[in-house]
């Protein structure tokens, strides 16, 4: 069975489904202009505006608590692990392909919460739902429902992998290795802690998430900067060794075997895909509840999300990697990113590695609990939730302390096939995506002419 799962995740994570998905976000920004690269500034302005809301927008968060919901469960063990692994398997150019990656997922990100915010609906609880089972049903018609109730399966059941149990665990092991501390008594304390966020529903999550996620996310990227401005003569040689690398590969040194330039793509676009989870149809879930009237100004607020995870902090795990050298060393995943730190900040690194860790993985858990029970609304309605809720709560200590190597590759073959009704629905309804950014601006244009 293993062998067999792992083969078919190889397939569905394999050329075809990069290529799909980095081609769907270069076929964006072209449509779009480069619209997300030229209004980078303009969209952190809105983000900082979108702290409040007027009485007239309608929504159940604010704009910043929907971009933080989202980051929750996107900053995670990617950006530690992921990025690690991705070099030790691709070598430094990996990074390079990464940020290429991100570069045009943010025209993804940005397509994919236009269309949830455009298309969302109120439920029968008053509350703003959206996301890809919405906009492919409302916006391809009811004939395409079979693909939404397909998404949302998928969706629901990747949400009790990859967001629950498979997060809880890397939770409970990093807290044992570093603290001693049973995986048992880490499940209940996470268990405990999730009821108190997501019994309060997207409102006190998208309250905690304001407040977490960009304490974690600056803890983080702190500690890497103390490492890089230490270091700071050693940054124009790791940003040029991460370019050349991306088009000569990397040859075989100290305890890494070497990587060709197709192993630095493939490693950093899929390694980069998984860490922003551009294309994949999660975020839009979550930017579907902001608070607003118009999408185009979501959609630039959420490609920041693409922006954050994977330029910035991915970033900061790539530089202190790269330059500290230990790269060549042998060491790969987590224990890779935690020896480069160690190596800038002594025993300190490892603490900072490990708390990172534990926190990132923590809110990716909040924030797929509300990807996985919109998907599970939309499939029964709004009478399951609090089932979910329940089901939800209890899936975390089984997770911390059980073996999770077939759960990790179901999650991914799961969160995978998610991406195809999302893809086919982006392509369809492109033309409306960018029809709705012509008049955005147009309409700004005019303001500011009269």
């Amino acid at each position: 069975m293993e062998s067999f799962l792992t083969t078919l995740s190889g397939i569905i994570w394999g050329p075809i489904m990069l290529i799909l998905l980095v081609g769907v976000g270069i076929y964006l920004t072209i449509g779009l202009r480069a619209v997300p690269w030229r209004r980078l500034i303009y969209s952190f302005r809105l983000l900082w505006k979108g702290r409040s809301s007027t009485a007239q927008d309608l929504g159940e968060i604010s704009s910043f608590q929907a971009l933080m919901t989202a980051l929750a469960a996107t900053v995670g063990s990617g950006n530690i692990a992921g990025v690690a692994t991705a070099i030790f398997l691709g070598g430094p150019g990996a990074v390079f392909w990464m940020w290429v990656t991100a570069l045009f997922g943010m025209a993804t990100k940005y397509a994919e919460a236009v269309l949830a915010v455009h298309f969302r609906e109120v439920d029968e609880l008053g509350q703003h739902v959206g996301g890809p089972m919405y906009y492919i049903q409302n916006g391809l018609g009811a004939h395409w429902r079979w693909l939404a109730m397909a998404f949302s399966l998928f969706g629901m059941l990747a949400a009790f992998g990859i967001g629950n149990t498979v997060q809880a665990n890397t939770v409970a092991s990093a807290v044992e290795s570093s603290f001693d501390i049973p995986p048992w008594v880490s499940g209940l304390v996470m268990a405990s802690l999730t009821g108190m966020v997501i019994i309060g529903g997207i409102k006190r999550l998208g309250s905690v998430a304001a407040r977490l996620v960009p304490v974690m996310a600056g803890f983080y990227i702190i500690g890497a900067l103390m490492i890089i401005l230490t270091n700071i003569d050693q940054v124009p040689s790791a940003l040029m060794t991460i370019v050349l690398h991306a088009w000569t590969g990397s040859a075989a040194v100290g305890g890494f075997a070497g990587a060709t330039v197709m192993m630095a793509i493939q490693f950093g676009v899929a390694r980069g895909l998984f860490s922003n989870e551009a294309g994949l149809g999660s975020a839009p879930i979550a930017h579907a509840a902001a608070k607003t009237n118009d999408p185009v100004r979501q959609g630039l607020i959420a490609m920041l999300g693409t922006f954050i995870d994977t330029i910035v902090v991915c970033s900061m795990t790539a530089l202190v990697i790269v330059m500290t050298g230990v790269w060549t060393e042998g060491n790969t995943g987590a224990a890779l990113t935690t020896q480069a730190f160690e190596s800038g900040l002594s025993q300190v690194g490892g603490i900072v590695v490990t708390l990172a860790l534990m926190l990132f993985a923590f809110t990716t858990l909040l924030g797929w609990s509300y990807y996985g029970e919109r998907c599970t609304e939309y499939l029964f309605g709004v009478g399951v939730i609090k089932i979910y809720r329940v089901l939800w709560i209890i899936a975390i200590p089984i997770g911390a302390m059980g073996k999770l190597g077939l759960v990790w590759l179901i999650a991914d073959i799961l969160n995978g096939l998610m991406a195809i009704p999302n893809l086919i629905a982006l392509l369809a309804l492109s033309p409306l995506i960018f029809r709705l950014t012509r008049e955005h601006f147009g309409s700004l244009g005019k303001g500011r002419a009269g």
